[in-house]
């Protein structure tokens, strides 16, 4: 076995999700969730398939965040692992939806910060371990930081 890190790609504060699932129909289920979900949602999705022809498949409706998920998922090579990337709408917005549909496995992140991807490689393919999301933690917050993240969280519309 061999252990292998993947940078994911992506323009500095482009929110996605990275996640597992089980069944070819991943892309259309996904495509649905977000869709349905978010009404003019502007994404791209990949899927890496791992079995019969083991190809990225992709869909969305934002064609230069298709091609992104399309270069990420096929960096990744990981048996059935899915990237979405999304504009103008976050992860909070849709990760219900995504975790509801029924092949979804797993979620290894939602994130817009820097991301590895800690992947495993044998004879028989690629898997992900799991992920390094941002930086190592700094120290605990102060009072003053708990007044900051109370008033963020009202400022964009996140708490009353």
């Amino acid at each position: 076995m061999e252990l292998k890190i993947v940078r994911i790609e992506k323009p500095e504060d482009l929110n996605f999700i990275l996640g597992q699932s089980h069944f070819i129909k991943t892309v259309e289920d996904l495509y649905e969730a977000i869709v349905g979900t978010v009404p003019g949602a502007q994404f791209g999705l990949a899927f890496c398939e791992s079995s019969g022809p083991a190809l990225v498949r992709a869909a969305g409706t934002d064609e230069e965040l298709v091609e992104l998920a399309k270069k990420n998922a096929l960096a990744l090579s990981a048996g059935h692992c899915f990237i979405i990337f999304m504009r103008n709408f976050y992860p909070i917005n849709v990760l219900n939806a995504i975790k509801m549909v029924p092949e979804v496995c797993r979620i290894f992140c939602a994130t817009a910060n820097p991301v590895e991807v800690i992947i495993a490689e044998t004879e028989q393919g690629r898997g992900i371990l799991g992920v390094i999301d941002g930086v190592k933690t700094k120290g605990i917050e102060t009072e003053e930081d708990v007044a900051k993240r109370k008033s963020f969280l009202r400022q964009i519309g996140y708490k009353l």
